[in-house]
Order: C-alpha cells, then sequence, then structure tokens
C-alpha cells in the first residue's frame, strides 16, 4: 500500500526471543548434535555441535575459576578464530560483558578502550602481520614482566588482572589459551547456576564505534539486542540447518559477529571462516572446499575476488546467498555477484553499530531492481523514518533526509557516557543514524549517504552516492568514491578517486565526455584523480575523510579559510 510519509514499520508475526544467548545456543546444540557448527580453514579446526558446546562449557568454567563474574568486562583482540567465537558464547553463558578490541588498533587506542569500560581480562593474539600485539602489551604494562598470572597491577591499566595469549609460548605474567580453557570443567555446576540468573535484556557486548572525530564511543548492546537481530537476519537469507555461510568479514565487527556468527547461530547452520583476515583467494578457495551456501562481503572484498586472477578456477556453483553491506554496494558491482558468483539470492543490509546492527534488509525473494538500488525494507519488530535533519518532520516519500530507527535493536548506550547517548537516541526511543536516506511509496529504503558527506556546491545538493553509481557503469572503472573538497567560489567542488580495471588506462578527459550529457553539470566532478587503492578500515569501508585530507594537502586548501 502506497504510504505519504517516509515511515514504516516492520511485521510483528514472529514473537522476539526473550531466551540469554547462552541458553539459546545450548538448545540449538543439543537440537543439531554432531551436524558441523564450525570450521576454521586456517586453523585446520572442525568443531560439531555438540563439541562446541563443550568447549563453551569449559571455558565459561575457566572464567569463572579466574575470579571473572557476571558483568565483569573481558576484551578479546584478535582475528577471526575458533578462540573468538568461544569467548562470544562463554563469556554470554554467565553474564560476562565482551569487548571487541579492533585488531587495527595501536597503544595508545587500546590503552582508552580498556580503560573506557573497565576491562579485568583481555585475550589477545600474539602477532599479525606488522603487528606485534604482545610488544603492545608489555610497553602498557611493564610490570608483566615480575607479575603472576591472573594478579597483574599495571599503572596504565588499573582494572587489568589477566592477560591470556593464543599462542604456544611461554610468556611472563600471561597465560596461554590452551591453559586457562583446560583448568575449566564441563559440568561446573556454578556454570549453570549464574546462566539461570541473567536476563535476556542484560549486556552482553561492548563494540566501539569509529571514532573519526573524538574518541571512540562504546556501544554496548545486550543479549536481546543481538540475538534477535542475528535471527532476523538469518530469517531474511532463509537460512537453515544445511547452509554453510562463509564468513570472511571480522568478527570485531557487527558484520562478523551478528550478520555472521549469529545468523548461524539461531538457525543451525555452519560457520566457516576461511582465513584470520580477508583474502580473496583464500575466501574462493574456502567456498569450493567446504561447498559453502553463503558468503558475506563488503563491495570491496566482492570486488577483490571477481577480480582476481584465478577466479574462474573455482567452483562456487554452491553458493546461494549472502550478505553485502558496510558501505554502499554499487550496482553494477552487484549484478557481477549475482551473475558470475551464483549468488542470486544474495541480500542487502543496512545498519550500524548502534542498532546491534541492521534495521533494513532486502531478501532473497526482493526484485532486483529494488536488490541493487535499496537496502530493501524495515526489519521485523522495527521502526524506521526519514525526517528533515534541520525540523525533524517526517518528510514525504522520496524527499532525502536523516533516517532514524526505534525498536528492540536500539542498543542499550554509550558505556559511561549518558550525554553521548542522549545525543544519539531521543526521548522517544529513535536512534539518530546521521545517514541521508529516501523511502519510496512501498517502504523501500535507498541511502544517499552521510549527512557529512553531502556536499553543497553553489547551492545545490550533491549526493556522492549517485555520482559513484554513475561512474561506475565506465567501462575503465572498477571502483570509485567521490567526495566534496572545499572551494573558494561554490563552496565546494565535487573529487573523484577512480580505481580502474586492470588492462586499462583511463584519462581524465574519458571520465568528463562520459558524464557529458549524461548527469547535471555541476554533478561532473573538477577533480578527478586515478589511484591504485582507497584508505579503508580493518573491515574494508572507505574512509571519506582522508581522501578529503588527502586532496586538501594536495590542493593547499584551508578548509575553514574556503568553505
Amino acid at each position: 500500500m502506497a504510504r505519504n510519509t517516509s515511515y514504516a514499520r516492520g511485521s510483528t508475526g514472529q514473537p522476539l526471543i526473550t531466551q540469554t544467548l547462552g541458553a539459546f545456543f545450548d538448545a540449538m546444540a543439543r537440537r543439531q548434535g554432531a551436524r558441523d557448527a564450525l570450521v576454521a580453514c586456517h586453523q585446520q579446526r572442525r568443531l560439531s555441535w555438540s563439541e562446541l558446546a563443550r568447549e563453551v562449557d569449559t571455558l565459561a568454567s575457566a572464567m569463572l575459576g579466574s575470579g571473572l563474574q557476571r558483568g565483569d568486562r573481558v576484551g578479546i583482540w584478535a582475528h577471526n578464530c575458533v578462540e573468538w567465537v568461544l569467548m562470544q558464547l562463554a563469556t554470554a553463558k554467565v553474564g560476562i560483558i565482551l569487548v571487541n578490541i579492533n585488531p587495527a588498533y595501536r597503544v595508545a587506542e587500546v590503552e582508552y578502550a580498556l580503560n573506557k569500560v573497565g576491562c579485568k581480562a583481555l585475550v589477545l593474539m600474539p602477532e599479525f602481520r606488522s603487528s606485534d600485539y604482545l610488544a603492545m602489551m608489555r610497553e602498557l604494562a611493564p610490570e608483566l614482566a615480575s607479575a603472576q598470572p591472573g594478579a597483574l597491577q599495571a599503572a596504565r591499566l588499573p582494572d587489568l588482572r589477566l592477560l591470556v595469549h593464543l599462542g604456544e609460548q611461554h610468556e611472563p605474567g600471561m597465560l596461554r589459551f590452551a591453559q586457562w580453557i583446560g583448568s575449566g570443567r564441563t559440568d561446573d555446576p556454578e556454570v549453570a547456576r549464574v546462566a539461570a540468573s541473567l536476563d535476556c535484556h542484560d549486556p552482553v557486548n561492548i563494540q566501539f564505534t569509529s571514532g573519526t572525530t573524538g574518541f571512540p564511543k562504546g556501544a554496548t548492546l545486550t543479549h536481546s539486542n543481538i540475538l534477535n537481530n542475528g535471527y532476523f537476519i538469518g530469517e531474511a537469507m532463509r537460512l537453515g540447518a544445511d547452509d554453510r555461510l562463509c564468513i570472511p568479514v571480522p568478527l570485531y565487527h557487527c558484520f562478523g559477529m551478528v550478520l555472521g556468527n549469529l545468523a548461524c547461530l539461531t538457525h543451525g547452520a555452519t560457520i566457516v571462516y576461511p582465513n584470520q583476515a580477508f583474502d580473496p583467494l583464500l575466501t574462493l578457495q574456502a567456498v569450493q572446499a567446504e561447498r559453502c551456501t553463503g558468503l558475506h562481503g563488503v563491495p570491496t572484498m566482492f570486488i577483490a575476488m571477481l577480480d582476481h586472477p584465478r577466479f574462474a578456477e573455482f567452483d562456487l556453483s554452491s553458493l546461494r546467498t549472502g550478505i553485502m553491506a558496510g558501505s554502499p554496494c554499487p550496482v553494477e558491482v552487484m549484478k557481477r555477484v549475482v551473475g558470475d558468483m551464483h549468488l542470486a539470492q544474495i541480500t542487502i543490509a543496512y545498519g550500524m553499530t548502534e542498532t546491534s546492527p541492521v534495521s533494513c534488509q532486502s531478501s532473497t525473494d526482493t526484485p532486483l531492481d529494488k536488490r541493487v538500488s535499496t537496502v530493501g525494507l524495515v526489519q521485523p519488530h522495527l521502526e524506521v523514518k526519514i525526517v528533515d535533519p534541520e525540523g525533524g518532520a517526517t518528510v514525504a516519500p522520496g524527499t532525502p533526509g536523516e533516517l532514524c530507527t526505534r525498536g528492540y535493536s536500539v542498543m542499550h548506550g554509550y558505556w559511561g557516557d549518558e550525554q553521548r547517548t542522549r545525543e544519539a537516541i531521543d526521548a522517544e526511543g529513535w536512534m539518530h543514524t546521521g545517514d541521508l536516506a529516501t523511502m519510496d511509496a512501498e517502504g523501500y529504503v535507498n541511502i544517499v549517504g552521510r549527512i557529512k558527506d553531502m556536499v553543497i556546491r553553489g547551492g545545490e545538493n550533491i549526493y556522492p552516492r549517485e555520482i559513484e553509481e554513475f561512474l561506475y557503469r565506465h567501462p575503465m572503472v572498477q571502483d570509485v568514491q567521490v567526495v566534496g573538497v572545499p572551494d573558494a567560489r561554490y563552496g565546494e567542488e565535487l573529487c573523484a578517486w577512480i580505481i580502474p580495471r586492470a588492462g586499462t588506462q583511463p584519462a581524465e578527459q574519458d571520465i568528463r565526455d562520459f558524464c557529458r550529457g549524461q548527469i547535471a553539470h555541476y554533478k561532473i566532478p573538477r577533480y578527478i584523480r586515478f589511484v591504485q587503492s582507497f584508505p579503508l578500515t580493518i573491515t574494508g569501508k572507505v574512509q571519506k575523510f582522508r581522501i578529503r585530507e588527502a586532496m586538501r594537502d594536495e590542493l593547499g586548501l584551508d578548509e575553514q579559510r574556503t568553505a
């Protein structure tokens, strides 16, 4: 039915899950038994549901035996691995709050994160590529050299008592993960006692939002937040016990932890990790070897796989569904994913950490034109509306405005920061996303961009996403990002960074000729740069603010003077 305002409410036919994550997992593990629950290709480990449940119980027991209690915060600083999902489930089972630490963090950032939420314990990988995590912790806590494991007292980390590493070597003041889990029992009555005392609205997870301005904020999520979101995400994908989902996206982020792990755990599907961190070749190999039926990724990951020189060698015919999310999904990339990767039922999801994360998602039977041009419809038990960023009134269909969402998925709050929580969530419970969007008459939502990314050139509002979608059609363009840069005359001008397709050498004039007569003159980028890569976060999101900074430096622009 056509609507006259940009407001939509999700269905409520299927009730919300009211169990805790631990209780729900236990029931699923009993039903699934010997079926594959988890495959970590890079660790050469394969766990059945029964085996996974036993390890989770043992780790939960070890945590309690280490003196950790319900409500304590425990950090995990690692890439994708078996131990990560064990931590996710064991902490949830005994009411400990898991704190996701970004593997890209360095000394000052991890110090801030651990102290902000008062972590009592930290599980960390020893190293990855050029990052030496053990060395960073020794710098932060030189007291480790003489500390007994579990009894750390560090001046810079006053709450931290226990460090556990995922390596094999002895490290002064730390426990090896194998030692730690080995101290637990599979049938510890204390685990059952604590589990029975928990409520689904208790906090279970803290994730730090990317702090492009100011310090990162600790979005605090409950059992109900993430368990229900994972369930309804899996429903949109039509996941079942015969599905095997390849998860190359990072677990420290909601994409891996909720859209990946919890979508599988709520449907009895198999989790497949191809590697610690994304590698296009290893992901293709894992899909083929494990006959994966689903595959997650951000657009840059799918582009990397499609353009890999060995792509044609792999049999991807088992694929059916998955999620492309994390940043706007180019239409042309989506068409290649559907056509060349057999992902005819791939879905698009939109959300943010503070909403657990997904608010809108397409489904496996969403018409292709809607799947490639929108982020789908509002999820069950949620509401979304598009409002005028200035006045707050709900706008008419098709009119751009700020996307707001309300319902079970909205976070518990920012840890220890009531003021910033109130700034994000209004008195009526609406989470203000900061994203510009439109809603059509059927309720389909299209993300136009970030409010802060909108370019105002000579009084004209320009949405970079529109220009990017147009430039993706150029046969020599592999990937493109459009930003605004300061301009003395117009306030802002458009700049396009373009990654050329392999074997092509486009010139600026090729791009301008392609635009001329097809889009309005003021939408044609004034600045065009050809690059090999974009600045990315560890999750593959493009850091547009860094592109703007690079252009300001190149052009010698002063934003305050010219903007």
